[in-house]
């Protein structure tokens, strides 16, 4: 079965099982109440999410600066061997061969650890989000008396009405405005 399908199922799933645990509500403030959030879309398009990819988009840069700078290097070193075999001893070539390749792992190292660099800055930036908005969405949960609230993304169909989202954005943005309490 596929991944897409079984989510769909466990989401089906959890909705019942919210519904039938769920007493009968004897006036409508009891009433089952859903919400959904995309939490993609919060991630995107709130100020921290933005200064989050901004901030990731420079250490890119930064990177691929230093790679470049690298590449070019080892550039001129392969052109400058190439002029100068022909003048060089078999000894003085040899060790410029070795200093060329030198330089390839060098480069390969530089961009592996770059690459892993990214990645775990990437992986912080999303993860210290992501329980912000996690916490965010749990209090507006319970303040706003939810039974339980989804994610957009393993839900095939919902009434725009329990689309909490731009909510959900504009207070998170609201909360990461207010200066930090000493």
């Amino acid at each position: 079965m596929s991944k897409v399908f079984l989510g769909g199922m466990l989401a089906c799933s959890l909705m019942l099982a919210a519904i039938l645990v769920s007493p009968v509500p004897s006036h409508s403030e009891d009433a089952v109440k859903f919400g959904s959030i995309d939490v993609q879309k919060v991630l995107n398009e709130s100020e921290a999410g933005r200064k989050a990819k901004t901030d990731l988009e420079g250490l890119i840069k930064s990177k691929q600066i230093s790679i470049d700078e690298k590449g070019k290097a080892i550039e001129k070193m392969k052109a400058d061997l190439e002029k100068q075999a022909s003048v060089l001893s078999a000894e003085a070539r040899k060790n410029k061969e070795e200093e060329l390749e030198k330089s390839v792992r060098e480069y390969q190292r530089l961009v592996q650890d770059s690459q892993a660099e990214i990645k775990k800055k990437e992986a912080e930036l999303t993860e210290t989000i992501l329980k912000e908005i996690k916490d965010l969405v749990e209090k507006t949960g319970e303040e706003n008396v939810y039974t339980i609230i989804f994610e957009k993304g393993m839900v095939l169909y919902s009434s725009k009405g329990i689309d909490i989202t731009d909510t959900i954005l504009k207070k998170y943005d609201e909360v990461k405005a207010k200066p930090a309490k000493e």
